[in-house]
Formats: structure tokens, C-alpha cells, sequence
């Protein structure tokens, strides 16, 4: 299905230069040339690019929706990557509608579908974000031990990463931990 390949394709290269509303027409398109072909995985990952596009205009609702509809589709489909992918999409919609323990709740179940894939690196994306929401809501302690837990396991921190992870190892060799 060409046709929807390209769409698909367009609609990346529209998001990636920030025409929103443009790539937003071109995943809605793509996903109703998928699902007319059947394919529901290609189908699934428009509705996730859909619900991100609605998340970044204040659309949660609607956000909301179509990444639920995308982790469904994952889900039957058997592909806990992109399932768990969509579960931190929509974390940041429930944690902003004030759903704060499904925010933390969506978060730790995307945190165990990545630990069960032994990807790392996005266990510890996630456990960073957890930990910064935890934080931010008053959760001082456990946002704590989640971000630090997170900053250990990313494999390419930023400068400012590797300065806190260099700070914490030194906390814990003084501290005997």
C-alpha cells in the first residue's frame, strides 16, 4: 500500500519541520488508507501520531482517545514496544487532566513492559519522567529514587546527566550505599 506509505512518510517529514496541522492531514489520511487495507499495526501507529499531534495543541481528550485506541491495537497485536511507547504518550494527557495516579499508574505499567523487552534505555526515559512527575506532585521521595533509577539506565545521557549520575555515584561510595 504505497499510497498510505507515503502518506504516512509525508506526514513525518511535516511533524519533523513543525507543520503540525499538515501532518496531522496526512496521518488521518494514512490511517483510513491502512485500515482499509487491513493493516492494523500501520493503522495503530497513525492514531498514535494522531493522539501526539492533539496532545501538543491541548486537544487531550481527543489525544487521550486516539492513543488508547493505539495502545489497544498494539496490545492484541502482540507488539509491547509500540504498546508501551503509547502508554508514555499518554501518561503526560492523564498527569494534565489532573488523573495524577493513572499518570504514575500508566507510567510504571510502561516501565515494566520496557524492563520485560530489556530496552534500557526507555525504561530509563520513562523512569526519568515518572520520577520528575512523582516530584513535581509532592512524591519527593520516590521521585527521587524513580529518576535516579531512570538516569542510571539511559545509555546516551546529556552532559548534565552525567554530571548528576557522577554526583550520585560519589553520594553513594561516601555513604557506604
Amino acid at each position: 500500500m504505497a499510497d498510505a506509505s507515503h502518506l504516512k512518510e509525508e506526514g513525518l517529514r511535516l511533524f519533523h519541520d513543525g507543520a503540525y496541522s499538515e501532518a496531522l492531514e496526512h496521518f488521518e489520511l494514512a490511517l483510513q488508507a491502512f485500515q482499509e487495507g487491513g493493516q492494523i499495526l500501520e493503522a495503530a501507529e497513525m492514531l498514535n501520531n494522531i493522539g501526539v499531534i492533539h496532545r501538543m495543541e491541548g486537544r487531550l481528550g481527543e489525544a487521550a482517545d486516539k492513543l488508547e485506541q493505539a495502545r489497544i491495537a498494539f496490545a492484541e497485536a502482540g507488539d509491547r514496544n509500540r504498546e508501551a511507547q503509547t502508554l508514555g504518550n499518554l501518561a503526560p494527557i492523564y498527569s494534565r487532566q489532573g488523573d495524577i495516579e493513572k499518570a504514575i499508574e500508566t507510567y510504571r505499567l510502561a516501565v515494566s513492559i520496557f524492563a520485560e523487552l530489556n530496552d534500557k534505555n526507555r525504561q530509563g526515559e520513562v523512569l526519568m519522567a515518572l520520577g520528575l512527575l512523582q516530584f513535581d506532585k509532592g512524591q519527593r521521595t520516590a521521585g527521587l529514587a524513580s529518576y535516579e533509577s531512570g538516569l542510571m539506565l539511559i545509555s546516551n545521557p546529556t552532559p548534565r546527566q552525567k554530571r548528576l549520575r557522577q554526583m550520585l555515584k560519589l553520594r553513594k561510595s561516601l555513604l557506604g550505599g
